[in-house]
């Protein structure tokens, strides 16, 4: 908890320009929430480990799915976006390709049966394949088969590892994802609920599979903290700040809620990467990892980062 601590105070903070303040101070509502899901994965593409972030992100205009590809060095990166509104029936299945550093990579998807459980990103019933030299660097999804013979295409010889996922998730009071610790192993339901008005002092429940395994009372006074829990037999570390919950104008900010599996170390996991693991940025967050372009990767190595929002 202590690196967790020093983490969260380590950041810099900078005088956001007049616009963005403004941005900030508005009360996050239904109409404004903007839903998204990013998971960023280590990829084989053209002999070269790169990484690959994809963004589920979705409102009540727009639903769209990005991936990008950075450079070897992470000095540039290659965006192919791809637009689902609701009324492009046409967009839900299609074929995109584009250049990464003179390699040919091309995308192809299908989602129109895709099983949607209220977030962006689809559960069932759907394939997303990154293609380099006719191998499927990436896949996502349970159409496997499918992805397969539309690519003509073989299995990489190495499978893509997620090693972080990030979820902005907007609600009054219960917050819910799935997220699978261990590729091997099936995926797990987290909802965190809590109560922070009334009369009775504020609590906060974390639950896994429906098994409440943190329970936090008086959380005024425990606004940070974590616990290390097991699922099926994993340990699984668990770190919460709900600060700005408490003690920030409603809807200006958001609790963060950090799921590594994995027992702690005698030294933590993020004193080894520079005090920024925990932090509260996508730049501190994958430069951590982007520079072990390993195959040892594991379990252990995989985070969930989930930033929950609260509606007025």
């Amino acid at each position: 908890m202590q690196a967790f601590s020093r983490s969260m105070r380590g950041h810099s903070v900078h005088e956001p320009p007049p616009l963005a303040e403004k941005l900030t101070e508005d009360p996050v509502t239904s109409k404004t929430a903007q839903s998204t899901v990013t998971c960023v994965y280590l990829a084989n593409i053209a002999m070269n480990w790169r990484k690959v972030t994809v963004i589920w992100c979705k409102n009540l205009m727009n639903h769209s799915l990005s991936i990008r590809t950075d450079s070897l060095e992470g000095d540039f990166h290659i965006t192919c976006k791809i637009d689902l509104k609701p009324w492009h029936f046409w967009s839900k299945k299609g074929y995109k390709s584009f250049e990464v550093e003179g390699n040919h990579v091309e995308v192809y998807w299908d989602l129109r049966s895709a099983k949607f459980v209220g977030g962006p990103e689809p559960n069932q019933d759907f394939y997303v394949a990154l293609v380099c030299d006719e191998e499927v660097v990436l896949l996502l999804g349970d159409m496997k088969k499918k992805a397969y013979k539309r690519t003509k295409s073989r299995p990489s010889m190495v499978e893509a590892v997620m090693y972080y996922k990030k979820e902005n998730v907007f609600a009054k009071k219960s917050f819910a994802t799935r997220v699978r610790f261990d590729e091997k192993r099936k995926e797990h339901d987290i909802v965190v609920e809590s109560s922070t008005s009334g009369l009775k002092d504020p609590e906060m429940w974390i639950s896994i599979d429906g098994i409440v395994l943190v329970h936090v009372k008086n959380l005024q006074w425990k606004f940070r903290g974590n616990q290390t829990v097991m699922v099926n037999m994993l340990p699984v570390q668990v770190f919460w700040d709900v600060h700005d919950w408490l003690f920030s104008n409603p809807g200006t900010g958001h609790g963060l809620f950090i799921f590594k599996p994995g027992a702690p170390d005698s030294e933590s996991d993020y004193d080894r990467e520079g005090g920024e693991f925990c932090g509260d940025s996508d730049n501190s967050i994958s430069s951590a990892y982007y520079s072990t372009q390993s195959l040892n990767t594991t379990a252990s190595d995989f985070c969930l980062f989930l930033h929950a929002y609260k509606l007025e």
